[in-house]
């Protein structure tokens, strides 16, 4: 194993971990670590990204569905409006200039990392009878879209969206976000491959080490308090979205 994957495997590992923990968040990292660390294209770095993320936040999943802390019907609906809005997003995002991609990446990173430093204050919802299922469709297909078009999970908006729109307590939230992530990621790469090719073995390396990193996040979702951990890290998205957008700055037009 050569130095650059040893590397790429150890920071997808860390990026599942995140993802684990947090329900969200840790994806966005993804990308700029395909790109600056592993050396892939910008476009495919997305494509494989939303591989990554679907197959790591589903093995997170386990860990959260044994707990009981998935709203399966929520998450399903809310998943396939993302997954109609990443696959339009996805079939989008190819034919974008790919510094306008990363520049829209860089923006979500500085969102989330903001949101991961505020930290979630969001009360937990009252349990409603009746779901609004407008409001999640909608709010499930934009968030797809986004999705779809940079190669992030999205997590730092779909938590929130599932306490105020589902009225659903954060801990379920957190657990149904990654049922909602993998979905609409699957879609999302279903339409990038219309249009872009990935490196296969890089992508199962990745995908393995990122997997192995969210089974763990996810075992220790509920018994660690990750305040601290997610402002720090959330400086830390931060500094990393600052630096592709000064990237994209320099690029020549």
């Amino acid at each position: 194993m050569t130095t650059t994957l040893a590397l790429t495997a150890a920071a997808a590992v860390a990026v599942g971990v995140a993802l684990g923990l947090f329900g969200g968040g840790g994806s966005i990292l993804m990308v700029p670590m395909l790109m600056y660390v592993a050396g892939v294209a910008g476009k495919s770095a997305i494509a494989m990204s939303l591989l990554v993320v679907a197959v790591t936040s589903a093995t997170a999943l386990l860990s959260q569905a044994r707990t009981g802390q998935v709203r399966w019907r929520t998450g399903l609906i809310f998943g396939a409006a993302g997954m109609a809005g990443a696959y339009g997003g996805g079939l989008l995002g190819p034919h974008l200039p790919e510094q306008l991609l990363l520049g829209a990446f860089a923006v979500m990173m500085v969102a989330t990392a903001i949101a991961m430093i505020r930290g979630r204050r969001i009360a937990d919802g009252r349990t409603r009878e009746h779901l609004p299922l407008g409001k999640i469709i909608l709010d499930g297909a934009v968030v797809g879209v986004v999705t779809g078009l940079v190669g992030a999970g999205g997590g730092f908006l779909v938590v929130p969206a599932l306490v105020l729109l589902g009225g659903m307590p954060m801990a379920a939230a957190v657990g149904t976000s990654l049922l909602v992530i993998s979905m609409k990621s699957l879609a999302g790469l279903a339409g990038y491959l219309s249009a872009v090719g990935i490196d296969w073995s890089l992508a199962t390396v990745v995908t393995v080490a990122a997997a192995v990193g969210g089974l763990l996040g996810g075992r220790y979702a509920g018994h660690v308090d990750p305040d601290r951990l997610r402002k720090a890290f959330g400086w830390f998205v931060l500094a990393m979205g600052v630096f592709v957008i000064a990237q994209q700055v320099t690029v020549p037009t």
